[in-house]
């Protein structure tokens, strides 16, 4: 008792105004703010690789696999979060068995499993259906016999196989872009739906998040292809990181416009709720929203890459400027989450009082186990990468033993 007396009052001390008792502790903290951060990757990552299947940007090329494995990568890691902050994980079943439609929190467990079962696996499976016959028959011991069931049966890599696996995967990929778009716009939706909370409650908010995605996505892309290319020790494709760069100033352009859009709008209608919003954003949320994410996170990325589109830059030079510009991306993103999330709970219900928020190192929703629900999609990626190469010139030794085999 005297425990908890300490630390309600410990709490106090960095309430400023007034509050209600039952709002001391914040409700949604870290794992909260991962998961919209996580699931955004995975949209943003599959959007990227549809320009090279249904819109044919060819200069993307090489980021395609790359960005299917990513995406796979983080949305197996999506709902980790969720289920480490609610507790009892094997209760998760129950949204099958009991469906409720008319929920939107239970209506991710469908989304997510459409998203996994259907679309992403499905477009890796015609993806490299070609792939795992010809691995099935040049590779040695437990890699054989994996990507032999890998096949599921189906060893026919004729020209009329393979057209009808790239028609099948276009297919998909047309089906996923909207799906996409529903796995993390709906992350959105909740918070926007949220009418009691004037920082959340915003019809923007789903399609910010959107944009907001579509960036994480493709600078994570970005970052990770310049990463393992250096490492494999291969030549960088410059093209590629152009264009690249291009889409992520682009989405990047739009998702700030959208921003400041909902900001002029909330401060145009000067609502009961725009003193303590002020308040908040000039002192609780001063460094990470105005200094993290609007300035390190936007403007400084934007304004590299605008840069290196005005002047000509050597490539030497331009790929670390998007490599930089793609890391200030990610903590702005994540920082976005964090204020979207956190933020919101920093009020009161009364609209006059202000609290703050600690992560705790240790504990379900401590520092520690936030990292590693962060490290975590980059070990299973790497564990992909490994047993799926998207590179060209491992396919190309294989080219030749599909033909001998022929």
């Amino acid at each position: 008792m005297e425990k908890l007396l300490e630390q309600l009052a410990l709490a106090l001390k960095e309430v400023t105004g007034y509050i209600y008792p039952n709002e001391i502790e914040l409700h949604w903290g870290l794992l909260i703010v991962i998961y919209p951060y996580i699931t955004g990757l995975v949209a943003g990552a599959f959007i990227l690789a549809s320009l090279v299947k249904v819109f044919n940007v060819k200069e993307v090329a090489p980021t395609y696999r790359l960005s299917l494995l990513t995406a796979l990568a983080f949305l197996l890691c999506a709902p980790l979060p969720l289920l480490a902050h609610l507790g009892h994980p094997e209760r998760s079943f129950e949204i099958f068995l009991t469906p409720h439609f008319s929920s939107a929190m239970a209506m991710f467990g469908f989304v997510y499993a459409w998203y996994l079962l259907v679309v992403l696996l499905l477009e890796i499976w015609f993806e490299y259906r070609k792939s795992f016959v010809i691995w099935s028959r040049t590779e040695k011991g437990l890699k054989k016999i994996l990507y032999y069931i890998f096949t599921l049966g189906s060893m026919d890599i004729s020209d009329e196989a393979v057209e009808f696996d790239h028609k099948a995967a276009k297919f998909i990929t047309v089906i996923g872009i909207p799906s996409a778009f529903l796995l993390h716009g709906y992350v959105g939706f909740i918070f926007g739906s949220v009418k009691a909370n004037p920082w959340w409650s915003s019809v923007l908010m789903p399609i910010v998040f959107l944009f907001s995605a579509m960036v994480s996505g493709i600078a994570l892309v970005l970052f990770l292809y310049y990463i393992i290319t250096l490492i494999r020790g291969e030549k960088i494709d410059m093209k590629c990181m152009d264009k690249l760069a291009s889409y992520l100033l682009y989405a990047m352009i739009l998702d700030f416009s959208l921003e400041a859009l909902d900001f002029i709008h909330r401060v145009y209608e000067s609502e009961e709720s725009i003193k303590i919003l002020s308040k908040l954003l000039f002192s609780k949320l001063f460094v990470s929203l105005l200094i993290i994410q609007v300035l390190l996170g936007t403007l400084i990325p934007m304004g590299l890459i605008a840069w290196t589109k005005i002047i000509k830059l050597p490539s030497e030079l331009r790929r670390v400027i998007y490599f930089i510009s793609a890391f200030l991306v990610q903590v702005g993103i994540f920082t976005t989450r964090w204020n979207v999330v956190i933020g919101g709970q920093l009020f009161s219900k009364s609209l006059k009082g202000l609290m703050t928020y600690k992560v705790e190192l240790m504990g379900t929703e401590g520092l520690l186990v936030g990292i590693f629900l962060l490290l975590l999609p980059f070990i299973i990626l790497y564990i992909l990468l490994k047993l799926l190469p998207p590179w060209k010139e491992e396919a190309e030794p294989v080219k030749e033993s599909k033909e001998a085999h022929v």
